[in-house]
């Protein structure tokens, strides 16, 4: 399944993830500036948070609070190793039942478990991207 966009276009391809993810745990994998972050912000609006979205590059994680419990926005763009990974505890946050949306999961691949949703975004021109399911 895929779904191609234009950037104006974020709410579509929010409701196209929404409506077809299996998991609550994404894994968004894409290029550096494929659009990952801006996706992830318009999708934890879409899941009720009243907070405004913002990367985790150093902090690892962002919690957010919204009608429908706990969200997890996570960037491991800048780990070196899968440790860092099992320290913060991410472990508890993918058994939390919780939705946890992670960047860069290529980085910790051998801690995912099954029950995930991977999506591969891609640059098709400056304003236009296309969302697969893998």
């Amino acid at each position: 399944m895929e779904l191609t966009y234009q950037l104006h276009e974020l709410d579509v391809a929010v409701d196209y993830i929404l409506s077809n993810t299996k998991s609550k745990t994404l894994l968004f994998y894409g290029e550096m500036g494929a659009g990952k972050t801006t996706l992830i912000k318009e999708l934890v609006k879409a899941l009720g948070v009243a907070d405004i979205a913002s990367s985790p590059t150093f902090s690892l994680v962002n919690h957010y609070e919204s009608d429908q419990g706990s969200v997890y926005h996570f960037d491991f763009y800048r780990i070196e190793e899968e440790t860092e990974a099992l320290d913060m505890g991410i472990e508890d946050y993918l058994d939390s039942g919780s939705w946890n949306l992670i960047e860069w999961p290529e980085k910790i691949e051998n801690l995912l478990g099954e029950n995930t949703q991977k999506l591969s975004i891609k640059v098709d021109s400056e304003d236009r991207r296309t969302l697969k399911f893998c």
